[in-house]
């Protein structure tokens, strides 16, 4: 059985040494969803959730999240956010809300987790504030759609 850990000469798991890597304007983008009942989208839509503004306190949390990246995954590197974007669309026919999250940073190294993390949290903050009304509701589709800048260059799904 292969051994999944990245581990140091003396069989340690140890974060990337980023030290040598150059300064440079990175940018990561990533998607996700949020499936729900009509019912639960439609009290999100009219304002009418019991614990506020679900949107804008999702776009909070996934803000919050994204700078907080570090301190949850253990050998992710703390990086200096410059900007976070944090987008959310209704698709009533689908009974969707959307997350879009673009995170920009001037650093040795990316920004692909800060902007999944921000997602997850976003989408999370709308099943915790509507769990009431629906506890049926389904992340998915939550996925890295491009990434800019560094050494390895441009990347789009």
């Amino acid at each position: 059985m292969k051994k999944l850990t990245h581990l140091n000469q003396n069989g340690e798991a140890h974060m990337v040494d980023v030290g040598d890597k150059a300064i440079t304007a990175r940018e990561a983008v990533a998607e996700g969803s949020i499936r729900m009942r009509s019912e639960t989208l439609k009290l999100i839509l009219q304002g009418g959730n019991k614990k506020g503004d679900v949107l804008a306190l999702a776009r909070v949390a996934g803000i919050m999240a994204s700078k907080k990246t570090a301190e949850l995954i253990p050998l992710c590197h703390a990086i200096p956010i410059s900007a976070i974007e944090i987008n959310l669309t209704a698709d009533d026919a689908k009974s969707v809300v959307h997350c879009r999250a673009t995170v920009r940073t001037q650093a040795q190294t990316g920004v692909e987790m800060e902007a999944l993390t921000a997602v997850q949290i976003a989408l999370l903050t709308i099943y915790d504030m509507c769990k009431a009304v629906d506890r049926g509701m389904t992340l998915s589709d939550i996925g890295l759609v491009s990434k800019t800048g560094g050494k390895s260059g441009d990347w789009r799904r």
